[in-house]
């Protein structure tokens, strides 16, 4: 398979505060390798990563999700999910884009700020999945990912062969349900 042939391109962005570990996850995620000697990245840091899904013959373009990242032992991080929820649904390409609520550095159990239910309270709140991750240990970065690519492909799968649409996270819905948002675009 030549570099540029792929069935999709799926861009995922991770959103947090500075410090948060989305650097270390996403080299986690696609090196399988954790490096110590990360510095803060000042904007943008892009990952590639390529994925064979299961076969399936759906197609739809510009489909994207979000990983919202906090740290564990960084309260303050984990109450600007909030703002930074605000920001993705003010922002987002559409109006209710995939995301998975992913807190980090759960290796650091010892140090731990943001405990498992006040997180769970929060992504149930959004109707959201979480999932608490490691970038050292590698605990549920490729889960995390996983998820939120299974959400945003079955979006895409759903648009496709239309009948049946999806609200945000795959909850599915009548199609006549939906309606039409006069400046916003829908993800499907």
């Amino acid at each position: 398979m030549a570099d540029w042939d792929y069935d999709y391109l799926i861009k995922l962005l991770a959103l947090g505060d500075s410090g948060v570990g989305k650097t270390t996850f996403l080299h986690r995620y696609t090196d399988n390798k954790f490096n110590r000697k990360f510095t803060t990245t000042v904007g943008i840091d892009f990952r590639e990563k390529r994925v064979v899904p299961q076969p399936t013959t759906a197609f739809f373009r510009d489909a994207m999700g979000f990983l919202l990242m906090f740290d564990l032992t960084n309260q303050q991080s984990f109450l600007n999910v909030r703002s930074w929820m605000s920001q993705l649904q003010a922002n987002a390409y559409c109006d209710s884009p995939d995301i998975v609520l992913v807190g980090t550095k759960a290796d650091l159990r010892h140090m731990k700020d943001v405990h498992s239910r006040q997180a769970r309270n929060l992504a149930d709140r959004y109707g959201i999945p979480y999932f608490e991750t490691s970038a050292v240990t590698g605990v549920d970065v490729d889960q995390a990912v996983t998820t939120l690519l299974d959400l945003v492909m079955k979006r895409m799968e759903q648009s496709t062969y239309g009948g049946r649409v999806s609200e945000p996270n795959g909850s599915p819905v009548a199609s006549n349900e939906v309606e039409e948002a006069p400046v916003r675009r829908r993800c499907c």
